[in-house]
């Protein structure tokens, strides 16, 4: 892969007070997530409320992109490179993680499994990407890793009892991993709007036939249900990944994913707060070391 350019269009650079908060909201809305997806699954199969999920983002995207006279790609390299993004983190990921669920992983082992990213990316960057990490760097990576699996084992066992949910786990890391790193490698000069548009219509496309042969589409349509549906649309697909785009557009690869390391924390804050779930005391201390890690991880070179 080719290394990126130092330079940034002059666009990368403008409203810099609104784009610092970018990590903190996209954080919230990430975390809560996984929350509220276990409160969907709880009245529809896995497969089938991710189909129907995507099928409303892409029915709402589309009037968007109406709307706001927003110009499709114009090349097959940009075709391309929206749907790779789509294919890697709308279907490898999130098939991945709900799949990992419904064969019987543990959230645990997932959270653990997938807490790894940022330790990839950060050890893939310099080699595929050209993007130095540097000893500080390093040491944010290894320390919100720690700060992680501390919240992850204060909340619950760590037990690998399916090989097809490890086997899911692990593509779901890669998906991610991948959907970061390619992003970072070709960003996308796409209006946020209309690349979530194409992603999550390759996910669509891609999740609706396993749905169909998979599963019996069986859903029970109670307000928790619906209420999930509709946070998950907006919250995560519409919002969160188009955060999640344009900060890897503006930073280097190892500091998006560094965030990934406060998501088991935050997402276990949330649990407590929608679930009724227990935070354990050794679970504050290692949100307390995930956020340490994050802000030396982020306090290189945007």
């Amino acid at each position: 892969m080719r290394s990126i350019p130092e330079s940034s269009p002059p666009s990368v650079h403008r409203n810099t007070g609104f784009t610092q908060t970018y990590p903190l909201l996209f954080l919230l809305l990430w975390s809560s997530g996984f929350a509220v997806v276990k409160l969907g699954l709880a009245d529809a199969e896995p497969l089938t409320f991710l189909s129907l999920r995507y099928a409303c983002v892409v029915a709402v995207l589309l009037v968007l992109v109406t709307l706001m006279r927003l110009a499709w790609p114009r090349s097959w390299a940009a075709w391309r490179d929206l749907c790779v993004v789509g294919v890697l983190i709308q279907f490898t990921y999130f098939a991945g993680t709900y799949l990992a669920l419904g064969w019987g992983l543990s959230a645990g082992a997932l959270a653990v499994i997938v807490s790894m990213q940022p330790l990839l990316v950060g050890a893939l960057s310099p080699w595929l990407l050209g993007e130095g990490v540097s000893r500080q760097q390093c040491a944010g990576l290894l320390l919100g890793f720690v700060g992680a699996l501390l919240v992850i084992l204060s909340k619950a066992q760590v037990e690998v009892s399916s090989v097809l949910g490890l086997g899911a786990a692990v593509l779901a890391l890669l998906g991610m991993t991948g959907g970061v790193m390619y992003e970072r490698w070709r960003p996308s000069a796409q209006h946020p709007l209309m690349a979530s548009l194409v992603q999550c219509s390759v996910g669509l496309l891609l999740t609706l036939p396993l749905a169909l042969a998979w599963e019996a589409q069986a859903l029970r349509w109670t307000p928790t249900m619906l209420g999930a549906l509709a946070y998950l649309v907006i919250g995560n697909s519409l919002v969160a990944i188009s955060l999640l785009l344009a900060m890897t557009r503006r930073q280097q690869a190892a500091q998006v994913s560094a965030l990934f390391f406060m998501v088991p924390p935050l997402a276990a804050l949330m649990a407590t707060w929608l679930l009724d779930e227990v935070m354990p005391g050794v679970a504050w201390g290692g949100m307390a070391v995930a956020a340490l890690g994050v802000w030396l991880a982020g306090r290189g070179k945007p």
